[in-house]
């Protein structure tokens, strides 16, 4: 991508839809505007800013390791900084995921269907995944995939 073209930036979505079903969806960011970041520095492309309370920190999933069906307890991204880790959805879709791929988790609301409810989430390979997750205070509005542009 030349300096002059506008990014895409592709992340996954894991939504609720109305009928309290968890889905991801693929999403592009593209509002992106090219300015300077701070005084004197050179311009770059800069996303749509997010305002918010947002709680910063680092997990490990170890080698094997699959949670139980759960909601993503806040609206949240979610940045693999190495390993490999994986989602799925309660309409069977399985995404996997490592550095370089992104996720945003907002599947609040879900409704418990043959014993799903929200998603399922574990490491993948020999190595443990080291997830850094944002967590946003807002709430996920509902049956909105794609809310980042």
């Amino acid at each position: 991508m030349s300096t002059d073209s506008k990014p895409a930036i592709s992340y996954w979505h894991l939504w609720t839809d109305a009928d309290g079903v968890s889905h991801q969806t693929r999403c592009t960011m593209t509002e992106f505007e090219k300015a300077a970041i701070a005084q004197r520095a050179a311009p770059q492309w800069i996303g749509a800013k997010t305002t918010d309370a947002a709680t910063v920190f680092v997990t490990v999933l170890p080698v094997g390791w699959i949670g139980d069906w759960h909601e993503n307890p806040k609206p949240q991204w979610i940045i693999p900084l190495s390993g490999r880790w994986f989602v799925e959805s309660m309409d069977g879709q399985r995404v996997e995921m490592g550095p370089g791929e992104i996720s945003f988790g907002e599947d609040k609301n879900t409704r418990n269907v043959a014993g799903k409810q929200g998603h399922l989430s574990g490491s993948v390979g020999d190595e443990p995944a080291v997830l850094m997750l944002v967590q946003l205070e807002t709430r996920p509005p509902l049956a909105s995939p794609c809310r980042f542009r």
